[in-house]
């Protein structure tokens, strides 16, 4: 029996064993997380772990501390949510798949993907990594140089921003914030000698600003002795040691300067490593010399990541925690609507579509995790309306009406922008108009959003009459399709008649697996045979061809036939509505290669989707060098003429281990080349790094081939968004947050690799926020020239406010161009760090007695004072422990008297109280003897632990 078996038996011994020995209504869910979460930790950090190093390999330890802190973490979480509700939390298995259909409950019964778990966990890896890149220099950033208060100040800081981004429901934002300050909180453990010092636990003044950072060696004290050969176990000073004071490594990139008696970071990057004291304090790497010392700095780091992750969790509560992780019923349904006078049909029609999604999807697990509303008009457009309750978006979209604007074109692009922005990636965003873009400068905005979010727009265009009137929407109704086709959407043209048939594509994918299996677009169009693989994962499949004057041929793997002409044949059902025709296969469609032979003259797209967990998420990524070399996420689009890298997860229905990985490729939209593919680099637990040494011209989509070992059967998937290269770079990095009323300096650097020349800089922000920029740029061909914007919150901003902004560089004798896309948080600058107190009082338990089997009739209670002394107020009160009832007399006082009462059979009471910033205070008190609950735990328990430690250390 293997060694993980082995563990596994004895954790199921301790959990039985408990069951059977706890009293009848006992409610163990403290005791049990408690359980758990021990045993991961012997688990993560008996376990040899590798060095501190951003996202170089599947041994990457920044990625795999903040990945292990993460799952516990939303693994305690989803425990708590199911078993709250009533159901039993059984994950089939260890993947983030089963993870997120545990999660669920009952109500995730059919196919869930866990696509947008992987994405936001990738986002958060990616976020960590930049902070090497962006802020080598930064010393507060890595703890380095001593710069200790000014690195809690990031942590704070960072803090405050992705609590108050939660609060507003900007969940990316919070995430990208919690990538970097989970890295400036392990790099204390790595690079300060907190270790050395014989420390066993995290340093609780790090996350609470209340407390000081004290006994820090002053720059005149020396703390390091030289180690000639740079591998000295530990090169403190004695007295350093003796006095236990606190210091770290200066780091040197581009001087070797430190000040005298220093210690050095050490390490191929630090300059100042061969400087006397010679040496360096780095546990970031596993090394013969310093192998206890960088085993501990992991297992400290972990523990302290657990430890924000928990304070975010109980500021957010445990719903919003899970939503900022991904982990929702994943489709969002985001409606884009023109409200001007014409558009009575149109908007009664989307209203209709809303209702039929509410009630025909409400508890599946294809409800919708978030409706977003954003009306546009003349020349006003949003607000945009966000909710997660379906009862609240039929009320918003019940009070559209049509009325105002002219006989021209509208706000329509600075709508769908708002939307983009205010959506979570990956959405699908449906816009309804029957008129042109009068903002038509946003395009370019527009398609590097598109871009950035991978959100897929799709356009229902209903005519009106007149001449003049057709001429204009031709023309619109040509940028339309381009933003669609870039996003993987339809730009569907139809009568305000016909629309009706047309919105049953907004029922087809507001699913939680919809998946791409091919698409094309041909422009011209021409005679054409498409090939595409159906594996037996594959779902509710359905074709798209949008364009006028075709004819096909669709054909199966067995040589079964059926044409255009036949509305209901061998193969599906046929329906046709304006320019769009949907093909929905039977669904005892066959397994195999299928074809698809079109005939027309005209321009055309083709798209094939279906349901399944098998599914892939990607970036576009480029290598960092430096102390801690890593790959980092492209803003904009990859460098033309150079090698391009792309950063791919696969994800199936048991994990990634039940999928054999493939090929993986790009290949041109609309031409008819054959797939380029990559050379792949296995990165470990589904990811693959693919090096493109070429990538063709134009749009492309990736491509990617393997093997679904569950059903024995090859599979093909596409990304839906369009990428094509540039020879254009603009580099930018989010430095900081925005404060209201305060002007915020955004440095960036542009290059070209193409023709020296000016390049037209345009810059847009998505809350209309003043901004200053340079008009054009001069570049020289292979320099950086560097530039910066301005842009000024207004004064009222709401904290939490997420603000996106998009920087363009077009070349004024060319068409080449690219983009960065920004995220920054405003937040008024934080003066209260103090988190509400809590005192307990006036316990009542002399009716509890001692044998806990016997708790049933009787009951206990207490008192507890709860204030935030000259805080912001407290704002909300919740037990996080504990069946009782809780009461108190307001929460809008600024001493709040708090009373408890339960039965006997839920002896622990743990308030967790969180004023308006987010600091989170608590307080707890156990009925139980000896204390808390891992300290009362039955000895059986005990032994089972150490059992299981021993066949760990074994």
């Amino acid at each position: 029996m293997t060694k993980a078996l082995l563990y596994q038996d004895a954790v199921s011994c301790c959990f039985f064993s408990w069951k059977r020995r706890r009293p009848k209504k006992f409610d163990p869910l403290e005791i049990m997380t408690s359980l758990w979460v021990v045993a991961l930790l012997v688990l993560t950090f008996v376990a040899p772990a590798p060095a501190f190093v951003s996202i170089g390999g599947g041994a990457s330890t920044h990625v795999s501390i903040t990945g292990t802190a993460l799952l516990q973490k939303v693994s305690e979480t989803c425990r708590a949510v199911v078993e709250a509700a009533g159901h039993e939390f059984k994950p089939t298995g260890t993947s983030p798949e089963e993870l997120v259909q545990a999660c669920l409950g009952p109500t995730a019964t059919g196919e869930v993907s866990g696509a947008k778990f992987h994405a936001a966990l990738q986002e958060i890896y990616m976020q960590n990594g930049l902070v090497d890149r962006d802020f080598a220099g930064s010393a507060p950033h890595h703890f380095n140089s001593e710069a200790f208060l000014t690195g809690r100040g990031l942590l704070m800081e960072g803090l405050a921003s992705i609590k108050a981004n939660i609060r507003s429901e900007n969940y990316r934002a919070a995430r990208e914030s919690l990538g970097t300050i989970l890295h400036v909180l392990q790099d204390f453990y790595s690079h300060s000698n907190w270790v050395e010092l014989g420390n066993t636990e995290p340093y609780e003044a790090l996350l609470r600003q209340d407390l000081p950072i004290d006994n820090v060696a002053d720059v005149n004290t020396a703390t390091c002795k030289d180690c000639a050969n740079g591998a000295c176990a530990n090169p403190l000073l004695p007295q350093i040691l003796k006095e236990k004071k606190l210091t770290s490594g200066y780091m040197g990139i581009f001087s070797a300067d430190k000040p005298s008696g220093k210690c050095s970071h050490g390490g191929a990057g630090d300059l100042t490593t061969n400087v006397a004291p010679r040496g360096g304090l780095s546990k970031d790497e596993r090394r013969a010399d310093n192998q206890a010392f960088h085993d501990t700095a992991v297992k400290l780091a972990t523990a302290a990541s657990l430890e924000l992750l928990e304070d975010v969790r109980r500021a957010a509560g445990n719903n919003k925690f899970l939503r900022m992780m991904g982990i929702a019923r994943v489709s969002v349904v985001c409606f884009v609507i023109d409200t001007t006078g014409s558009m009575k049909d149109d908007i009664d029609e989307a209203r209709s579509v809303v209702y039929e999604i509410i009630d025909s999807k409400r508890g599946t697990q294809d409800e919708p995790s978030e409706y977003i509303l954003v009306p546009f008009n003349d020349p006003a457009f949003g607000p945009l309306i966000r909710t997660a309750d379906p009862d609240v978006m039929k009320a918003e979209i019940s009070k559209l009406t049509a009325a105002g604007g002219g006989d021209g074109p509208e706000m329509c692009l600075s709508g769908l922008q708002m939307a983009l922005t205010g959506a979570p990636a990956s959405s699908h965003i449906y816009v309804f108009t029957d008129a042109p873009a009068k903002d038509i400068g946003l395009k370019d905005t527009i398609v590097a959003l598109i871009r950035k979010t991978k959100s897929t727009v799709s356009f229902f265009m209903t005519t009106k009459t007149g001449r003049r009137r057709r001429a204009v929407y031709a023309a619109s109704l040509n940028d339309y399709k381009d933003l669609a086709l870039a996003s993987g959407g339809q730009a569907i043209e139809v009568s305000k008649r016909e629309l009706p048939q047309a919105t049953d594509i907004i029922l087809d994918t507001s699913t939680s697996a919809l998946v791409t299996v091919l698409q094309r677009a041909r422009n011209p169009g021409k005679a054409e045979t498409f090939s595409f693989m159906l594996d037996g994962s594959l779902s509710k499949v359905t074709i798209y061809i949008t364009g006028t004057a075709i004819s096909f041929t669709l054909t199966n793997p067995s040589g079964v036939s059926q044409t255009s002409t036949e509305a209901t044949g061998k193969l599906g059902t046929i329906k046709s509505t304006g320019n769009l025709m949907r093909i929905n296969l039977n669904p005892d469609k066959a397994s195999g290669k299928w074809k698809l032979q079109i005939n027309s003259n005209q321009p055309y797209t083709v798209k094939v989707t279906g349901q399944s967990t098998i599914t892939f998420i990607y970036d576009f990524v480029e290598k960092f060098d430096g102390p801690h070399p890593g790959y980092a996420v492209i803003s904009g689009r990859p460098l033309a003429g150079q090698p391009a890298s792309i950063m791919l997860n696969v994800m199936g229905k048991k994990g990634p281990s039940s999928l054999e990985i493939g090929k993986v490729g790009v290949v041109a939209m609309s031409a008819s080349e054959s797939i380029t593919y990559g050379e792949t680099t296995d990165m470990g637990n589904g990811a693959v790094l693919v090096t493109l040494k070429a990538i063709p011209s134009g749009e492309f989509v990736i491509v990617h081939q393997g093997t679904d070992k569950v059903s024995s059967s090859e599979y093909e998937r596409q990304s839906t968004t369009q990428m094509s290269v540039s020879k254009v770079n603009i580099e930018a990095a989010v430095t900081g947050t925005m404060e209201p009323g305060k002007t915020f300096t955004i440095p960036f650097s542009v290059i070209t690799q193409g023709l020296s020349g000016e390049f037209i800089i345009n810059a847009q922000n998505d809350k209309d926020y003043p901004m200053t920029k340079p008009n054009r740029l001069t570049l020289t061909s292979g320099k950086y020239t560097n530039s910066s914007l301005t842009i000024t919150p207004g004064i009222n901003t709401v904290p939490g406010t997420d603000v996106t902004v998009t920087i363009d560089a077009k070349s004024v004798v060319g068409a080449d161009s690219n983009y960065a896309v920004l995220r920054f948080t405003v937040i008024n600058k934080i003066t209260d760090f103090f988190p509400p107190k809590c005192d307990v009082f006036d316990i009542n338990a002399e009716d509890c007695p001692k044998d806990l089997a016997q708790c049933e009739p009787f009951r206990w209670g207490l008192s507890a004072n709860v204030s935030d002394g000259n805080g912001t107020g407290v704002e909300q009160m919740y037990l996080a422990t504990g069946n009782g009832t809780i009461t108190h007399s307001g929460l809008n006082r600024p001493f709040i008297q708090a009373g408890y009462n339960a039965s006997c059979c839920s002896p622990i009471f743990e308030l967790v109280t969180v004023d308006k910033i987010g600091n989170v205070g608590k307080c707890y008190h156990s009925i139980l003897s000896g204390g808390p609950p891992m300290l009362s735990l039955p000895l059986p328990l005990w032994l089972c632990l150490l059992v299981s430690l021993f066949i760990v250390r074994a």
